[in-house]
C-alpha cells in the first residue's frame, strides 16, 4: 500500500478497503440466503423494493433509479420475478402507455419468509457490537454514500455526463 501511495498517508485507502471488504462479506451472506431460495441478489433487491412500494406499483424506470442500475437490467429481473409468480406487471392508471410492476401476495410471503433468517444472520454478523456502534457504523456508511453521490455529481458536471440517470 505504501508503494502505491508513494509513502503518503494510507488511512483513507485502508478505510475504503475495509468498507469494501465488509460490503462483500455482507453481500456474500445475503446472496447465499437469496440463492438458496431461488433468487439472485439483484432479484431479491427488487423484490424487497417492490414489497415496500404502494399497491399501485412502481415504474421500471423508478425501480432502476432506486436500485442504481439500468432499466434494461430491471426489466430482466422483473421478468424473472414475474415468471416465479413473485411480481406482476400492471397498466399504469395515470398513463395507459406505461406499465408498472408490483409485488404479488406470493412475493410478499416470500419476503416475509426471508426476513427472519436474514435478521438472524445480520444479528450474528454484528455480534459483539453495541447498539451505539451499529448506529455509528450506519451513520458513517450513509455519510460515505452521501459523499460519493456529491463527488459523482461534481465529476459528471465536470466531464459533461449525467450519471444520476440509469
Amino acid at each position: 500500500m505504501a508503494q502505491f501511495t508513494a509513502g503518503e498517508d494510507t488511512l483513507a485507502l485502508e478505510g475504503a478497503g475495509a468498507v469494501r471488504g465488509a460490503f462483500h462479506a455482507i453481500e456474500r451472506l445475503r446472496a447465499r440466503g437469496a440463492e438458496g431460495r431461488g433468487l439472485s441478489a439483484g432479484a431479491l433487491d427488487l423484490l424487497i423494493r417492490l414489497s415496500a412500494a404502494s399497491d399501485d406499483g412502481i415504474s421500471i424506470g423508478a425501480l432502476a433509479q432506486a436500485a442504481g442500475v439500468s432499466s434494461r437490467n430491471v426489466t430482466g429481473l422483473v421478468d424473472t420475478l414475474e415468471r416465479d409468480g413473485l411480481a406482476e406487471r400492471i397498466p399504469d392508471r395515470r398513463d395507459r402507455r406505461s406499465v408498472l410492476a408490483r409485488v404479488t401476495p406470493a412475493g410478499l410471503a416470500w419476503v416475509d419468509s426471508f426476513r427472519r433468517p436474514t435478521q438472524a444472520a445480520m444479528a450474528a454478523v454484528f455480534r459483539g457490537f453495541t447498539p451505539a456502534e451499529v448506529t455509528q457504523l450506519r451513520h458513517l456508511c450513509l455519510r460515505l454514500v452521501e459523499n460519493q453521490h456529491r463527488l459523482d455529481q461534481h465529476l459528471s458536471q465536470a466531464d459533461g455526463t449525467n450519471t444520476t440517470q440509469p
